[in-house]
């Protein structure tokens, strides 16, 4: 059998000093996590991160920066996550939208309230991810080759 880790996306959004964080259940807990979720068979990372926030915030988000990729394996189930956490910032909001159905609900939480509920982050990728962001560390989305995105914009530039 071959080992495949799942890989996953999650957006890091900053507004007014405090940060997006979905209450979700998870494991039969309500768990707190960025908005984050699995990469679809063919889509972009990019399309990801932005499709996942908008599904579990109702949120539309900007992409702007990587901030770091993330490994860590789940103690009790094995399972490895491959994490891409990206920056960026959220435009419109659709107040009606219905969220995925393990999302309870939004909130905006500052560093020292996301730090508080420690015990009930979804994994330790939460406050890295958090600590990471407010270090500084940033990485141009460049740094990210979709080699099918690639191969599609050189397809149609041969045609025109």
């Amino acid at each position: 059998m071959i080992w495949k880790p799942n890989v996953v996306v999650a957006a890091i959004i900053e507004r007014d000093g405090k940060f997006l964080l979905v209450e979700e259940k998870a494991d039969g807990q309500l768990v707190l996590n960025q908005p984050a979720g699995h990469l679809d068979e063919g889509e972009s990372l990019l399309d990801a991160v932005v499709r996942e926030t908008l599904e579990e915030t109702a949120w539309h988000f900007t992409p702007e920066s990587l901030l770091g990729v993330y490994r860590w394996q789940h103690p009790a189930k094995g399972t490895t996550y491959l994490r891409f956490a990206f920056i960026g910032h959220v435009t419109h909001h659709e107040a009606s939208r219905a969220l995925d159905h393990d999302i309870v609900r939004t909130l905006w939480l500052s560093p020292e309230e996301i730090r508080a509920e420690r015990a009930r982050h979804r994994s330790p990728q939460v406050e890295r991810c958090l600590n990471d962001y407010l270090s500084g560390q940033r990485y141009p989305l460049n740094v990210l080759k979709d080699l099918q995105k690639l191969a599609a914009s050189a397809a149609t530039q041969s045609i025109v």
